[in-house]
C-alpha cells in the first residue's frame, strides 16, 4: 500500500505534526506495507500523544487525499492504530539508520 508517493506524504506530516512535539525525523523508509522510522524526541516529548496525533491524522488525509487507499481500507482493515516504538539504547545511530535505508529493498 505504501509506495514513494504515499510515504513522501507520511514522511511531511510526520515533520509538520513532530514539530508541535519537539520531535524531529532522522531517517525514514517504507516497505509495502509498514514504515520504519528513526526520530528524536526530548524527554518531555508525549510520544503516546504524539503517535496518536500523527496516526490519526496521516490516517484521515491520506485516506483523503488518495482515493484508491480510501477503498482499499473499506475492504479489509488497514491502517490500523498499531505501532511498534524501540529506543535505541546504546545502539550507534549510524547502525540503526542502515538498517531504515534498506528496508524495502527486497
Amino acid at each position: 500500500m505504501f509506495d514513494s508517493e504515499i510515504s513522501d506524504f507520511a514522511k511531511d506530516m510526520f515533520a509538520e505534526i513532530g514539530s508541535k512535539y519537539n520531535i524531529s525525523l532522522v531517517e525514514w523508509n517504507h516497505d509495502k506495507d509498514h514504515i520504519h522510522i528513526l526520530f528524536k524526541a526530548n524527554p518531555n516529548s508525549e510520544l503516546s500523544k504524539f503517535i496518536n496525533a500523527y496516526k490519526s491524522a496521516s490516517s484521515r488525509l491520506i485516506k483523503r487525499d488518495f482515493p484508491h487507499i480510501r477503498k482499499k481500507t473499506m475492504e479489509r482493515n488497514v491502517l490500523v492504530k498499531k505501532f511498534c516504538l524501540l529506543t535505541t539504547g546504546g545502539a550507534p545511530i549510524d547502525t540503526i539508520k542502515k538498517y531504515i535505508e534498506n528496508q524495502g529493498q527486497k
